[in-house]
């Protein structure tokens, strides 16, 4: 142990190997938060502290890093899976991982610096052989904070991307760069300062914006499993599709716009022969199956990944996504009317519509397209926007309301976003639905919102509060003094307030 090696000790309560020890021991077992809070304030106090000998400060903070690993993968599960976590928890939660992670990669920069800064001083000499573990450390948590601040669609800032790309020139110049190691006791696989830079590349360049927080994770864990087939090199090659300067605070750029000049520190990467891969796995995933040795992180069901596998499909495909409508910029105010209640409401007639009106929110629109539009969003005070938000909204000077869902959602600031919104109806109507079992109608009825175009011949889509669609149950309603009975396809959609079913129409004569 390196800690044999020291023959005097720093003015701090871990240097004192036994004291380190039982700060490790008397973690608490069953409380992740405060485990991962203690060393959180541990790693404070070690930030100000003077006289570690370099190595001797480096094993201190890799002993507490590997001592809460499993807390804070414990954490972050509460984060994605709890479904009623108060905002005040998820706030709590979001906050210890994103500030533990910056901590512990600020540490390791530290260690780092120093034994570059002081070559020949008798710690750095000890270190020189852990550099590698470091360095690869000091990536991974600084990638974990970009995938925290994805989580919350928040702005990734320019310190971040330089503490990403600095460290791993750095790593390429003392020639570290691609040593594999074992990046924590346990994990499987071996990774690199390399892998690590590489992965936060492709984490940015997916989009990340147009997906929930557990899809996230998912496309994160997936692009850990694809990455190593992905091609990243110091030089433009033919099949090249994205560009970073790893020296600079920029994110990485599709070569659709050329870098404006060529320096050393720029990098180069593509999918290769990914996109085959993943079209592969998307085969196997739409028949149900996952893939055993598909590290997920937990189990979750194929139609829970199939979106996220579409989703990367279409940005690690060598020529970029083409969007269905072209945009027009404008500028107009909407209101805005959130979830399923709501929404019902503002389709079910003027007067039930009034009171509602005066609750609404008021965005401003700043292009539209066929498909959908984008708004800006000065006054984020609500809590319930997010991807795959349901949203009604009434143009200034329009006549209707249109119904539509979040699909990209991105925080410049915490009190500003940009939204991109898909148009599902501007035609809708609220109806009362009426399951039919064994030839008669039930007595209980069911509020849907009836989505009247973009539908096939004899089919129809619904609108239907969460939980309410049943494959084995049609349903009937009247409109217009016409009875429809809706007979069940698929659950095409599941969203934060709601779902939707998609159904057969039989029309009464």
């Amino acid at each position: 142990m390196m800690l044999n090696l020291f023959s005097s000790r720093p003015d701090h309560p871990l240097g004192d190997p036994k004291e380190l020890k039982r700060a490790i021991v008397e973690l608490p077992p069953d409380n992740s938060f405060k485990a991962v809070d203690e060393v959180y304030g541990w790693f404070e106090s070690l930030q100000q502290a003077d006289g570690f000998r370099v190595d001797h400060l480096y094993d201190v903070v890799r002993q507490l890093d590997e001592a809460v690993q499993s807390h804070l993968r414990r954490l972050s599960r509460d984060y994605l899976h709890s479904p009623r976590l108060s905002k005040n928890e998820e706030r709590r939660l979001w906050s210890i991982c994103y500030n533990y992670w910056g901590e512990v990669s600020s540490l390791y920069a530290r260690c780092i610096e120093r034994a570059k800064s002081n070559p020949k001083e008798k710690g750095s000499e000890t270190l020189k052989s852990s550099l590698p573990l470091a360095a690869t450390r000091l990536l991974a948590a600084r990638a974990a904070q970009l995938k925290w601040v994805e989580y919350r669609y928040g702005p990734i800032g320019e310190d971040l991307w330089r503490g990403l790309g600095q460290p791993y020139l750095a790593a390429e110049v003392a020639g570290y760069a691609t040593q594999p190691v074992q990046i924590y006791p346990g994990q499987a696989g071996l990774t690199s300062v390399a892998q690590q830079y590489l992965q936060a590349l492709i984490f940015d360049s997916s989009s990340m914006g147009s997906l929930m927080p557990i899809e996230i994770d998912l496309a994160d864990r997936l692009i850990a499993h694809f990455q190593p087939h992905f091609v990243f090199s110091k030089n433009c090659l033919p099949d090249s599709v994205y560009w970073v300067d790893a020296a600079s605070g920029l994110p990485p750029t599709r070569l659709a716009r050329q870098p404006d000049q060529l320096t050393q520190t720029l990098r180069f990467f593509s999918p290769g022969n990914v996109p085959q891969a993943l079209n592969e796995l998307t085969r196997i995933v739409e028949r149900g199956d996952v893939p055993a040795d598909l590290n997920l992180g937990g189990e979750y069901p194929a139609t829970m990944l199939l979106p996220v596998l579409r989703h990367l499909a279409l940005y690690w495909a060598p020529e970029p996504p083409q969007r269905e409508h072209p945009r027009h910029a404008v500028k107009t105010r909407i209101a805005v009317l959130q979830g399923f209640d709501d929404c019902f409401t503002a389709f079910a007639g003027n007067v039930a519509r009034l009171g509602k009106e005066r609750t609404a929110e008021s965005w401003v629109v700043e292009n539209v397209s066929l498909g959908g539009f984008g708004a800006s969003v000065d006054d984020l005070g609500g809590e319930w926007l997010r991807i795959g938000a349901l949203i009604c909204m009434h143009p200034e000077g329009g006549e209707n309301w249109v119904l539509g869902v979040v699909r990209r959602y991105n925080k410049d600031s915490e009190k500003h976003a940009s939204v991109g919104i898909q148009s599902l109806s501007k035609h809708a109507a609220s109806i009362e639905l009426r399951p039919r079992t064994a030839g008669f109608s039930a007595t209980g009825a069911i509020p849907g919102i009836w989505l009247r175009e973009n539908n096939s011949p004899g089919e129809a889509r619904v609108v239907l509060p969460p939980g309410s669609f049943d494959v084995r149950t049609s349903l009937e309603f009247v409109h217009d003094n016409r009875s429809y009975l809706l007979a069940p396809i698929e659950l095409e959609e599941t969203g934060s307030s709601f779902e939707i079913g998609h159904y057969r129409e039989h029309v009464a004569d």
